[in-house]
């Protein structure tokens, strides 16, 4: 796909052009120009030159159809991974797609396995697009997009946010701010850009641990984005959005799910609009395994990793 090249295209085009051609990508999700048959046939011609809309991608499929990843093929021959999340709930049904912003990424975190493959390069607005056009022509209606795949987002900012306004624009596919997410690993300039943008984004941090030996460890990253440093804009973004944040926290096996990390996680989330969202640790490789559970003296089984009844961890699942 080549969205980007669509304004420059369409400039000597009247003006409604480009909100039908917007429409026809969008909203009536064509692969190919052709089948827009609103348009003039030389338009359409033109457009499958400069702004084609194929996107070449596969599809693996979970037991339970409420997960599917797609890999996407890239121009040069790159490859990208996204999800599609499927959750039923109390609301409705709710689609989300884990979208990725580079292809690998620069930050090796020891426990993830877009970082063993190294850094290649941003991806364009184009790119980040069409991995929720991808889901979308499936039929799948997208409520929710997370930042959340292949790279770090605040890597990328102009294209990811580019592409977001465009998530988030009427013409284009019309999801709401609240319902986009971006996820850091605590690249203190990202947020304190983005805590100047007025979209209501909800703003992630990667956190994986509670002090920074332990994290500077797992994340490479905190030595140049220590823990302090990355809270201190935290909080400045909350006074200034009034917007909660997302401490997103890996139960990894014997290495940050004890009793005492949890109690010191606890200590500095004490904040608020600060939430911590656990989540089980999916092995990626290499020596790290997902927490295990243990049973009360009730018999009940539970997570491994629980506060003291004085401390207070607030979490989504």
């Amino acid at each position: 796909m080549n969205i980007e090249n669509l304004e420059n295209v369409l400039k000597s085009e009247p003006k409604y052009r480009l909100k039908q051609a917007k429409e026809a990508v969008f909203h009536n999700l064509v692969d190919d120009w052709f089948k827009a048959s609103w348009l003039p046939l030389a338009l359409k011609e033109g457009l499958n030159k400069k702004c084609p809309l194929e996107i070449k991608g596969e599809i693996l499929e979970s037991d339970d159809g409420q997960t599917m990843k797609a890999l996407i093929k890239l121009d040069d021959g790159l490859k990208i991974e996204s999800v599609l999340m499927k959750h039923k709930g109390e609301s409705g049904e709710r689609n989300t797609v884990c979208v990725s912003s580079q292809v690998g990424c620069p930050l090796a975190c020891k426990f993830c396995a877009t970082g063993e493959m190294g850094f290649k390069r941003n991806l364009t607005v184009s790119e980040i697009v069409e991995q929720v056009l991808f889901f979308a022509r499936r039929g799948d209606k997208i409520s929710n997009i997370v930042f959340m795949g292949m790279g770090e987002p605040f890597l990328n900012y102009e294209n990811v946010l580019a592409a977001i306004r465009l998530f988030n624009d009427e013409q284009g596919l019309n999801i709401g701010a609240r319902k986009i997410s971006i996820s850091t690993s605590g690249v203190i300039e990202g947020i304190e850009k983005l805590a100047e943008e007025k979209l209501q984004l909800n703003l992630a941090i990667s956190l994986h641990a509670p002090d920074d030996a332990l994290r500077s460890e797992l994340m490479p990253v905190n030595k140049k984005y220590p823990l302090e440093k990355v809270l201190k804009a935290v909080d400045d973004y909350i006074k200034k959005t009034s917007r909660r944040v997302m401490f997103e926290y890996l139960l990894i096996k014997g290495v940050n799910d004890s009793p005492n990390h949890a109690r010191r996680l606890a200590r500095i989330m004490r904040k608020p609009l600060y939430m911590v969202n656990l989540i089980r640790y999916n092995p990626a490789g290499g020596d790290f395994l997902p927490s295990g559970r243990w049973k009360d003296s009730r018999g009940f089984w539970k997570k491994r990793v629980l506060p003291s009844p004085k401390d207070t961890v607030s979490a989504e699942r």
